[in-house]
């Protein structure tokens, strides 16, 4: 009965939540059962489809391209993870350490503009200041003496910036995430550092860094989480040239299902990448502890 009181009492809560349901259902859980129960199908473009069974991801498995975007993948998305980890928190750190007020919220917000970008934008300014032929560091390299070089064309390059960029891009926006958990440290804890003969530098290694490690989790937890599903970077500064050597698996995904026609194909892809992101993600949960009391 008690039961039964509550949800009368609470019904308009529940009369809320349903758009949200609705559209989860519409827009999420439809179109990932419809999903793979299309990666079990040959969809034909005039209409009709044919159960192929399991065709599909043996058709992916045994294609030579899938696996040299699958090492793509890996490289970009890893490199990504690994080198994007520790900028922030220096930024972060440096910011932490700016005593003017103005100053502090003007470097803040310099450090976040760039993520509010969209790639577009990114793509365009990138390519304008690395452009072979009057762009500001190939005329500095050519007023130096050196040949200039190619960037999005050079298979090196074009992947170092694939890394580089996102990295860019998004160190302000984490940056700012670590900021607001270190302004949430306890500052008695500073003080009693101080009072026993504590540098900066002890202080930040002792008592800053290690409570910032739930928010390094959150933050490697998320890059995880879109290692396989990076597309938009990838998408708009690919190149002929290039495009071997940067595709990705999302990348690959839209030129066999969109361009190429082929649906099923496609699917089988994309529930290998979601299937491969849950089991990326639980390794990194049990690894790390993520949730876990201290």
């Amino acid at each position: 009965m008690q039961i039964t009181g509550n949800m009368r009492r609470y019904a308009w809560l529940y009369v809320m939540i349903l758009p949200v349901l609705a559209y989860l259902a519409l827009f999420v859980y439809y179109p990932l059962v419809q999903g793979v129960i299309s990666s079990f199908q040959e969809t034909k473009l005039l209409g009709g489809t044919t159960w192929v069974g399991t065709q599909n991801y043996e058709t992916a498995i045994n294609t030579k391209q899938f696996w040299q975007v699958v090492r793509n993948t890996v490289l970009i998305g890893g490199g990504i993870i690994v080198l994007g980890f520790f900028p922030p928190i220096m930024v972060a750190l440096a910011l932490n350490e700016l005593v003017s007020l103005a100053f502090k919220k003007m470097a803040q917000t310099t450090v976040y503009i760039p993520h509010l970008f969209s790639w577009v934008v990114i793509a365009g300014m990138w390519m304008y200041i690395l452009a072979p032929n009057g762009g500001i560091v190939n005329e500095t390299i050519k007023a130096l003496g050196g040949e200039p070089i190619s960037f999005f064309t050079s298979i090196p390059w074009s992947r170092f910036l694939m890394i580089a960029l996102p990295i860019w891009r998004d160190m302000g926006y984490y940056a700012i995430i670590y900021l607001a958990a270190i302004t949430s440290i306890n500052p008695s804890l500073y003080e009693a550092a101080r009072v026993d003969g504590a540098s900066r530098f002890q202080q930040t290694w002792q008592i800053t860094l290690p409570l910032l490690k739930p928010t390094m989790l959150v933050v490697f937890m998320l890059n995880t989480l879109g290692m396989l599903r990076i597309f938009d970077q990838i998408f708009i500064m690919r190149n002929p040239v290039t495009k071997r050597y940067v595709d990705v698996l999302m990348t690959y995904v839209y030129d066999l299902g969109i361009l190429q026609g082929k649906i099923g194909l496609a699917s089988a892809i994309s529930v290998m990448v979601l299937g491969a992101t849950l089991i990326m993600t639980a390794i990194v949960w049990t690894v790390t502890g993520f949730g876990k009391e201290d």
